[in-house]
């Protein structure tokens, strides 16, 4: 197996390719990077700028790039000894007039030959879509779109379709014997009923009213193709039938104003194999699972071996080739048997690199038996982000929190509130289907028949706000230890809540832990499974939207703390915690990756690192908020009894802001923009004020006004003034944490994996901000000077470096060195002991220090952290004068010189060694068996 060195995220879309991919391999590969990861490069919908919205999975992105570009820069990263690591999207794909296998079975329906193929519940218990697919793409309520024109039917050589916008959706051939026979008594009449082209249109008609039912699926559909290129001649060929068919088009599509006029088509949209309606109806009624909450994601029956076979082709022939050496498993809580996913992947591409996007809970374990190599990083970033809050602050914290905002609801009730809340709106309609599916099940048992739909539902809903984990993994194979505990635990806690249904409760476990009884067949026991599994599939989207995207937009007592797979309850983590966690993922999960920074991130590693020198000084902090409140007081406006932004929203502008504020003058403008944007998605997800649901227009234009006023650049707006001098000691403190993390991701056990252009300071909040243009041509003209300076000169590198700290390729060097490092010592990065070291002295505190051993090989890794207690804003942490006696004791065994190998000087052997001879010339240490070959010329 190929284990990669470090990889490199890159975010293809439209405007970034495969080309422009190819232009930056060599940069890359300069950096250190021996893989680069990829976004999806699928087929997306026009327009895509993600990649996870698929139209075809077996085909490369045309708006990437050509085969042949694609092909070339596979053999550029090839010549290098660079690896290639895929994201994956097996769980869902585009809700789009692009997926053409989607739109043959809204044409087809039961005929289309991928019938199966999408999670659609075709005998939904609700009538309306009963035999039809819902289909919520619409911009307002179903008939106001048809009355006011926006619903077009069209004809082209593809056949009849039903237009909205960009949307174009076929109608079945059964739609076209109502289309033609209006007006073909006046078209036989001007021709003549011996007219050849007339008998043909006739005939066209009897086939459509005759097309058997009892002849094979693949035979009705040849009947169709057949019957429509016919048309299609007769459209293309005759004149008179080309204006018999415009007219139909033209009369079926009614006139505004005229509501009886849109009669014709209605009819003709009711006997679809989908139903259009507006958008917010997939939050209640819905008969298909999406990725989330969003109806343009329709999701994909992977767990049928066909589909898999089909959605994977491409992927399979690539690792075959060569092409992929790796792939990231995108969403794998979203797909019905993840385990048995897994197997199937695996026995597909074999002995490959492969990660998985999986949320663990602080505590919580990855599956031992998962055939991965871990995940793609979001509890590394976790742990090595709450390294650097000061967790002894905790309780100050939370008083200023409920000082300033009024905020006592405890945390742990607010995910119950919030995942309430998402379940009862957002997900309201797949949490029916769920009650449904069991109340289908359990009235198959006398045990089970008096139980309500509603009783049901509430026992469920109780069950899955209290969830401790985003979801188990039960299959037919069993229940683990693991999973009984969190199940159990859930159903506790809601016996204790809603104690008048406890036998509906001890249903729910029943059925959970899979304790069958003994009568029971096996068709029943598949009927069980299949609610535990479907049960397991709703917990996990349930929980992120619960909390990532609306509780984390709510709390805010520590911003820098809100992150995917985060617990913001827990301030920081300790040392011992952190030397545990690494540790525990030497010996389990080595090779899993080391993120900081994402795609999925809700603010960039850089933003939580200035953030989380604000944890250390709470009280200069409290005192700034105050002041800044007074001042910015008559900059809010009111409605409804309510201050727009409220105390909270505000609140959480000011760490936004501070860890957001760019580094130069000519930026502001475009991050008073960005800011802008952000606060109007934020507030959206709270849900509290406004939502996407329900935009309340006047708190969001009047939040838009208070950050336009917080943040004018003009003399006399006295916050912004004062604001900058604490935001600039800020941003200089946060520089030292973001170096450390960076080093720590780089040196700890697992793969660091760099999010693209956070090489530098990246200030980035979250998607679609994380997605900005990265100027890749600045990044390597840095690069090849920094790498030719510390040939000739490191000492006046370093000074340069620090004299102008804030354009980040003081970070940029510390990646090329240690990346260096790293590729020379491969195995003692991927396989060598974690040592925690023991720190004495007056700062020991805010060390942290460790060994990696591996056979003759021995890397200290040496970071500080907590620096406002150590120097004054604007002064390096380096040297004997800031460290003092403060000194870390080395390894039994380590008696041989050691080798700085960031700033490239010997450090001779000792049982101890100080802090600030390590830390001579800069604010990191890693140290190497001295090695003459990497001393400098």
């Amino acid at each position: 197996m190929r284990i990669p060195v470090a990889t490199y995220r890159i975010q293809f879309t439209p405007t970034f390719g495969f080309e422009s991919a190819l232009k930056v391999v060599s940069y890359i590969h300069e950096l250190g990077i021996s893989d680069l990861y990829a976004s999806p490069i699928f087929e997306a919908r026009e327009g895509s700028t993600h990649g996870y919205d698929v139209v075809d999975p077996n085909q490369l992105n045309p708006q990437l790039g050509t085969p042949e570009t694609f092909d070339q820069l596979i053999e550029e990263l090839q010549d290098r000894g660079m690896g290639w690591v895929q994201d994956i999207v097996p769980n869902h794909m585009a809700y789009d007039s692009q997926n053409k296998l989607l739109m043959d079975i809204l044409e087809y329906g039961p005929d289309s030959e991928y019938f199966e193929f999408f999670e659609i519940d075709w005998q939904h218990p609700y009538k309306d879509i009963r035999g039809r697919v819902l289909t919520p793409l619409l911009g307002d309520f179903y008939g106001k779109c048809l009355e006011n024109g926006e619903l077009k039917l069209s004809y082209d050589e593809e056949g009849l379709s039903i237009n909205y916008y960009n949307l174009k959706v076929p109608l079945n051939i059964e739609s076209y014997a109502q289309f033609i026979s209006h007006e073909l008594g006046e078209l036989s009449k001007k021709l003549g009923s011996r007219n050849p082209d007339v008998v043909k249109l006739l005939g066209v008609l009897y086939m459509l009213k005759n097309i058997p039912t009892e002849t094979s699926n693949q035979q009705r559909r040849d009947q169709a193709l057949f019957v429509k290129g016919l048309l299609w001649e007769l459209y293309r060929d005759n004149p008179e039938i080309t204006v018999f068919i415009d007219q139909n088009v033209e009369y079926f599509n009614g006139k505004v104003g005229d509501p009886e006029s849109f009669n014709l088509l209605d009819n003709l949209l009711l006997n679809q194999f989908y139903r259009l309606s507006f958008w917010k109806v997939g939050a209640e009624e819905l008969n298909y699972r999406r990725f989330f909450t969003i109806n343009e994601l329709i999701c994909v029956r992977v767990e049928d071996a066909k589909v898999f076979q089909k959605t994977h082709d491409m992927i399979e022939k690539r690792v075959e080739s060569g092409q992929f050496t790796g792939l990231r498993i995108d969403h794998i809580d979203g797909l019905y048997n993840p385990v048995q996913y897994l197997r199937w992947l695996r026995d597909k591409v074999g002995d490959i690199y492969i990660t998985v996007e999986k949320i663990l809970e602080l505590d919580e374990k990855l599956p031992s038996k998962w055939l991965v190599q871990g995940t793609s990083g979001y509890e590394y970033l976790n742990y090595v982000n709450g390294l650097f809050c000061d967790t002894s602050k905790e309780s100050r914290f939370s008083q200023i929190y409920r000082d300033v905002t009024g905020s006592t609801t405890p945390y742990n009730q607010l995910i119950v509130d919030n995942k309430r809340l998402i379940a009862d709106k957002n997900l309201a309609g797949d949490a029916d289907n769920l009650a449904h599916l069991l109340k289908r099940i359990s009235g198959e048992y006398r045990y089970g028949r008096d139980f309500t739909l509603l009783g049901l539902k509430t026992a469920i809903m109780e069950v899955l706000v209290r969830f401790p984990v985003y979801r188990t993994y039960i299959t037919e194979e069993g229940v683990s230890e693991e999973d009984r505990k969190y199940v159990k635990k859930a159903i506790q806690e809601a016996k204790g809540k809603i104690p008048e249904l406890l036998n509906e409760l001890n249903l729910i476990e029943k059925f959970l832990l899979l304790d069958y009884d003994d009568f029971l067949s096996e068709d029943n026991k598949q009927l069980w499974l299949r609610f535990v599994m479907k049960f397991q599939q709703f917990s996990s989207p349930l929980t992120a939207k619960g909390i990532e995207d609306t509780l984390f937009y709510v709390y805010f007592r520590f911003l820098s703390l809100n992150e995917v797979g985060g617990s913001p309850q827990h301030f920081g983590i300790q040392p011992a915690t952190f030397h545990e966690f690494n540790k525990q993922r030497l010996q389990n999960w080595p090779h899993a990756m080391s993120a900081s920074s994402t795609h999925d991130t809700k603010r960039s590693e850089d933003i939580r690192a200035r953030l989380n020198v604000i944890s250390e000084i709470p009280d200069e902090w409290e005192t700034q908020v105050r002041n800044w409140m007074e001042l910015n007081r008559s900059k809010k406006t009111e409605s409804d009894g309510i201050l727009i932004p409220d105390n909270n929203d505000e609140y959480f502008l000011y760490q936004t802001i501070i860890g957001a504020f760019p580094w130069y003058e000519e930026e502001y403008p475009q991050f008073v923009e960005r800011v802008k944007d952000y606060v109007v998605k934020a507030v959206r997800e709270a849900k509290v004020h406004t939502a996407w649901l329900r935009p309340d227009t006047v708190y969001e234009e009047g939040f838009i006004s208070f950050v336009e006023q917080v943040l004018d650049p003009s003399d006399d707006n006295s916050f912004l003034f004062e604001f900058r001098a604490f935001q600039e000691k800020i941003a200089f403190y946060g520089m030292f944490n973001s170096l450390s993390q960076t080093f720590l991701k780089m040196s700890t056990p697992g793969i660091p994996d760099f999010y693209q252009g956070t090489e530098l300071w990246d200030l980035s909040l979250v998607d679609p901000d994380n997605r900005r243009p990265v100027d890749f041509e600045q990044r390597l003209s840095f690069l090849q000077e920094i790498k030719r300076r510390c040939k000739t000169g490191m000492m006046s590198l370093l000074e340069d470096l620090i004299a102008t700290c804030e354009d980040g390729r003081l970070k940029l060097f510390c990646i090329a060195r240690v990346l260096e490092v790293r590729q020379q010592f491969v195995e003692l990065f991927q396989y060598g002991n974690y040592v925690p070291l023991k720190v004495m002295g007056k700062h020991q505190d805010r060390i942290i220090a460790f060994a990696r051993i591996y056979e003759q090989e021995t890397a200290i890794i040496v970071i500080p952290r907590f620096l406002t207690g150590v120097v004054q804003a604007g002064v390096f942490p380096t040297g004997e004068d800031v460290w003092g006696d403060t000194m870390i004791e080395i390894p039994n065994g380590s008696e041989s010189d050691w080798h700085e190998a960031i700033t490239d000087f010997q450090i001779p052997a000792a049982n101890m060694i100080r802090i600030g001879t390590i830390l001579q010339h800069f604010p990191l240490g890693l140290l190497v068996k001295f090695d003459p070959e990497l001393t400098s010329e």
